[in-house]
């Protein structure tokens, strides 16, 4: 399909594409990192943290596939490969074995700061060029990552 399909652009919708390539990208080591929290935490926090991290990456695998079906339908191949992903990713791999459970929560918190600026970014050029779909996508993945960095802070005791 092409994005003209949707009565889109596609030279208006080549930076969205790119930019939705990036998101994924982020979001597929930011899913890793929260399947090795899952995986890796100890301590006194581990029933509330295991569930948790279990909730939060079950809602980013199903985001990523909802961000790469969006880069299909404005008529482009979304990034598959784990070399482009690491390549791209503004977000960084850790190593989850042994850390304490309290930086397993900054890690993903810092992740979801960075998520949450690539969608504002997002936001601005979906608006910019009448995107309303992407824009839609976007704005409630934005949401549930800003209502979880709100419980993760209060979890570990920040303002």
């Amino acid at each position: 399909m092409a994005a003209n399909a949707i009565k889109l652009s596609e030279k208006q919708v080549k930076p969205v594409v790119d930019m939705l390539n990036d998101y994924l990208a982020n979001y597929h080591i930011h899913y890793q990192k929260l399947r090795g929290c899952h995986w890796n935490i100890k301590g006194q926090n581990f029933f509330t943290l295991h569930i948790k991290f279990e909730e939060l990456y079950t809602n980013a695998q199903l985001t990523i596939d909802e961000i790469a079906e969006r880069v299909l339908t404005l008529g482009k191949p979304p990034h598959s490969r784990f070399a482009d992903y690491i390549k791209e990713s503004t977000i960084k791999e850790i190593d989850t074995i042994g850390l304490k459970d309290l930086d397993m929560v900054n890690a993903i918190l810092d992740d979801m700061s960075e998520l949450i600026k690539l969608e504002r970014d997002l936001l601005d050029e979906t608006d910019k060029v009448g995107d309303d779909g992407t824009n839609d996508m976007v704005n409630k993945f934005m949401q549930f990552k800003e209502k979880n960095t709100w419980m993760l802070r209060s979890f570990a005791g920040k303002k």
